[in-house]
């Protein structure tokens, strides 16, 4: 995996966030999501390599990354925090500018980083997500069930993060595995790395003060670009599984249309992990969605 990378550690914005980094060309910042790591691009980043210089971070809370304590409101985990880790790190390596693909927790970070900084930010990928205040407000009891680890993980403390840490291959293996696909898109390899990364001290506090943050301070972060009118003005590209809850339970490329200006995408033929579901189409989109970009292709 990742065969063109080197693996790093930077400290920004107070704590320390792992990634690897690789290619040339335009920086392109890749964010995944939950219960994973950086390791989910393993299909497409080295090919994505051969355009971009690629950033594949851990969010804080996840992988190699640290997981800070938590403090009243969650608010070490919200969004517009988990974003600012980002921003700096691209920073830091030295770029001021960038894109973003970023897959589930890591496209909400993505969603709060371009709304934040749209100065840095040049286009976002979005995969397998509505808006967090869409997907609060439209629960339903289908959506309820299929995304159970939603209000499971956001329970008061210490019973989520007990539950976790007591078998957290179970509780992988509940999450990813009761999918469309099941067990089959991840590697052994890719899946051993998950649970090492679950397992490691504060991980699951991490995880769960994501999903806390999520139906707390980021719901009124969001509400409040609404009400201001602020949208997102990067090009977005939205692309969700046909197999997945999301597309079933929401319409994401109109929710997507009410948050941000310029907005396009579609179903692709896959449950919810595309980026391990369906590498090649993946990168079929990316290409697409980057051609007129600096000429990259």
């Amino acid at each position: 995996m990742f065969t063109s990378f080197e693996t790093a550690n930077s400290m920004v914005n107070g704590l320390n966030i792992h990634y690897r980094i690789g290619g040339s060309g335009p920086a392109l910042l890749l964010l995944h999501g939950h219960p994973q790591t950086h390791v989910s691009w393993h299909k497409v980043a080295d090919r994505l390599a051969e355009h971009f210089t690629v950033i594949a971070a851990d969010l804080r809370g996840y992988g190699d990354s640290d997981k800070p304590e938590v403090i009243e409101r969650s608010e070490h985990y919200c969004k517009r925090v988990m974003a600012q880790d980002q921003l700096e790190l691209m920073q830091l390596i030295g770029f001021s500018q960038f894109s973003i693909l970023a897959h589930d927790r890591g496209a909400r970070v993505a969603h709060r980083l371009a709304m934040d900084h749209p100065e840095s930010v040049e286009r976002v990928v979005i995969l397998d997500i509505a808006p967090t205040l869409s997907m609060y407000q439209q629960t339903n009891q289908d959506f309820a069930r299929a995304y159970w680890h939603w209000f499971f993980l956001i329970r008061p403390a210490p019973l989520p993060e007990l539950l976790i840490e007591t078998d957290p291959e179970n509780y992988l293996r509940s999450v990813m595995g009761t999918r469309s696909a099941g067990m089959s898109p991840f590697s052994d390899e890719a899946f051993s790395e998950y649970l090492r990364c679950l397992q490691l001290p504060g991980a699951a506090r991490g995880v769960c003060e994501d999903y806390r943050a999520s139906a707390g301070i980021d719901l009124e972060h969001d509400q409040a670009d609404i009400d201001a009118g602020k949208k997102l003005t990067c090009p977005l590209l939205v692309l969700w599984g046909q197999e997945g809850t999301v597309g079933r339970c929401f319409n994401p490329l109109n929710e997507w249309k009410i948050v941000a200006e310029d907005v396009r995408g579609e179903a692709l033929p896959s449950g919810h992990y595309i980026p391990e579901e369906v590498p090649d189409l993946l990168f079929e989109h990316i290409r697409d969605f980057f051609s007129n970009q600096n000429n990259i292709y």
